[in-house]
C-alpha cells in the first residue's frame, strides 16, 4: 500500500489535484508491526529497493540495525504518523545512516553525489524503544543535513549518536527520555552546524546532551526541556556537558531552554565548559575553548548550575538561577568571561523536597583574569564565606551590581590585582542580619572601589582606593 497526499488546488474556478508519493511501506515488503516477529529483513528490503519508507500503525521488532546506505539507497527516509513504535532487540543502533561526505560545509569541497544522492536523510513520526542492554536509538556517520522531527527514543543507550564526522544536523520536537546513557551524544565527531530546538531530554544517565573531544562548530540549543540526566550511581556528567579535552568546541549557544535537576546526584551540573582542549588532532597545543553564549535560561536544582573551566570568551546573561547546592556559577582558569545582568535569587517559594536553606548558590571566580561583571543581582546566599568571591584574579571589573542578604561577606577579592568594583548595592538589612563585610579586599594590589553603597563596611588591604 502506497501513502498518498492528495493537495487540493483552486485556480479561477480549476481544480487541480497533483499527487506527492509518501513512500512505501515497510509492509509490502512483509513486515508484520505485531511486536513479536523479527522485521529486521523486511524493513531493509523496503529500505533497500526504495529509501522512502513509511511505517503504519504497529509495533515493529527489529534485531539488526536497519542500514541506510545513503550512496546505495539515494535520498531517504523513514516516517509514521506517531503511531508507529520500533523495538530494538538487538545491539547497536535502530537505524544506523552512513554517508560519504569527508569536506566541510563548504560547496567547493562536495561531491556530486552527495547531493544527488544523499542530502538531507529523515526520521520523522516514529518512537524507538530499546530491549538490548547495548541498542541505540538512531546513529549517524558521513551525513549531510541529517533531520530527525517528532520522534521519541526511551530505554535504549544513547539516543542520538553522532560518530566520525557529520554536517548540519538538525533535530526538533523530539522526546529523548530514561536512557541508559546520553541523549545526544556528540562522540569526538567531527561536526558544523547543529541546530536543536522544541526538544525534551530528561532521565538519561549519562548527559542530556553531550559533547566529547572531536572537532565541533556552530551549536545551537535553543527552547528545549533538559532535566535531571544524570544518576545518583552513575557518572559525574550535566545536563549540557561540553569536553574539549582532546578536541575542540567552540562557537555554542545554549537560548531559552529550562535545565535542572538533580541535586542527589554526586557533583551534578547543568551547563559544563571543559574547556582544556587542543588546537587540532596534529597539533597538541593547549587551548582555552569558548565562543559561547548562554541566554534567557532557567536553571536550577544541581550541585552547581553553570561550571566553566579553562574557558574563553563565554557570555552568560539574562538567565534565571536557583537551588546551587554548592555554586550557581563557578568558574576557575578562565579569561574573558562577561556576566551580564542574571537573576540569582534563593526564591522561598522553592521549599521542596526538604531543601529549604541547603542550597548555598552564589558565585566564585578562581585564576580568573579579564572578566566582567555587571548588572548581576545576588540574593539570599547562604552558608558561605562569601555571596561573590573573586580569588587570584587579574583584571576584573565588577560594576552596578546587586548583593542583598547575603551571609558572610557579600563580596570577597581574595589575593586579586589590578581589578575595580564601583556602583554596586551591597546590603544586608534583614531583621537578623548574617553579613560580615559588605565588601572585603585581601592580598593582591591595585583593587579599586568607587561608588558603592554598602551596609556593612568595606575593608581593603590592597592599597586601592576606596
Amino acid at each position: 500500500m502506497r501513502f498518498i497526499l492528495c493537495i487540493l488546488t483552486l485556480f479561477h474556478g480549476l481544480v487541480t489535484v497533483p499527487l506527492v508519493a509518501q513512500g512505501v511501506s515497510v509492509k509490502e515488503f512483509g513486515a508484520v508491526g505485531d511486536g513479536k516477529q523479527d522485521d529486521s529483513a523486511a524493513i531493509q528490503k523496503a529500505v533497500n529497493a526504495h529509501g522512502s519508507v513509511v511505517f503504519p500503525k504497529g509495533v515493529y521488532r527489529i534485531e539488526k540495525s536497519i542500514k541506510v546506505s545513503l550512496d546505495k539507497t539515494g535520498y531517504s527516509s523513514l516516517t509514521g504518523d506517531g503511531s508507529a513504535t520500533i523495538l530494538m532487540a538487538g545491539e547497536g543502533a535502530a537505524f544506523y545512516f552512513s554517508g560519504t561526505h569527508e569536506g566541510s560545509a563548504d560547496p567547493k569541497q562536495f561531491k556530486p553525489q552527495v547531493w544527488e544522492k544523499e542530502r538531507m536523510p529523515v526520521v520523522r513520526g516514529l518512537e524507538i524503544k530499546g530491549l538490548h542492554d547495548k541498542a541505540n536509538g538512531i546513529e549517524a556517520n558521513g551525513v549531510m543535513q541529517l533531520v530527525i522531527s517528532e520522534v521519541r527514543i526511551q530505554h535504549v543507550h544513547h539516543a542520538v549518536h553522532l560518530v566520525q564526522r557529520n554536517r548540519n544536523v538538525i533535530i526538533s520536537n523530539c522526546h529523548f527520555y530514561e536512557n541508559r546513557g546520553v541523549g545526544v551524544f556528540f562522540d569526538h565527531v567531527n561536526l558544523h552546524q547543529f541546530n536543536m530546538t522544541g526538544t525534551h531530554i530528561s532521565y538519561n544517565a549519562e548527559g542530556g546532551v553531550v559533547l566529547r573531544g572531536g572537532e565541533v562548530r556552530n551549536v545551537h540549543i535553543g527552547t528545549c526541556d533538559i532535566e535531571s540526566n544524570m544518576t545518583p550511581d552513575g557518572p559525574v556528567t550535566a545536563n549540557v556537558l561540553i569536553d574539549c579535552t582532546g578536541g575542540s568546541t567552540a562557537e555554542v549557544a545554549i537560548t531559552g531552554c529550562t535545565i535542572q535537576h538533580n541535586s542527589k546526584s554526586k557533583d551534578s551540573v547543568n551547563v559544563w565548559l571543559k574547556g582544556k582542549g587542543v588546537t587540532s588532532a596534529k597539533n597538541a597545543a593547549a587551548t582555552q575553548e569558548g565562543h559561547m553564549t548562554i541566554t534567557g535560561n532557567i536553571f536550577s536544582d544541581v550541585s552547581v548550575n553553570v561550571l566553566l573551566q579553562h574557558a574563553r570568551g563565554v557570555t552568560i546573561t539574562g538567565n534565571t538561577f536557583w537551588e546551587g547546592f554548592e555554586h550557581d556559577l563557578l568558574v576557575e582558569d578562565s579569561q574573558a568571561v562577561v556576566v551580564g545582568p542574571n537573576d540569582f535569587d534563593r526564591n522561598p517559594r522553592y521549599v521542596v523536597n526538604g531543601n529549604w536553606a541547603k542550597d548555598k548558590n552564589g558565585i566564585v571566580f578562581r585564576r580568573s583574569q579579564d572578566c566582567k561583571l555587571n548588572g548581576v543581582l545576588v540574593k539570599g546566599v547562604g552558608g558561605k564565606e562569601a555571596a561573590v568571591l573573586l580569588e587570584e584574579c587579574h583584571r576584573f571589573t565588577v560594576m552596578d551590581c546587586s548583593i542583598l542578604d547575603c551571609d558572610g561577606v557579600g563580596l570577597w577579592l581574595a589575593d586579586c590585582t589590578q581589578s575595580m568594583v564601583s556602583h554596586c548595592m551591597i546590603r544586608d538589612d534583614r531583621e537578623a542580619a548574617k553579613a560580615t563585610h559588605s565588601i572585603k579586599v585581601t592580598g593582591g594590589e591595585g583593587v579599586s572601589l568607587h561608588g558603592n553603597h554598602v551596609s556593612h563596611g568595606v575593608s581593603n588591604e590592597s592599597g586601592g582606593k576606596d
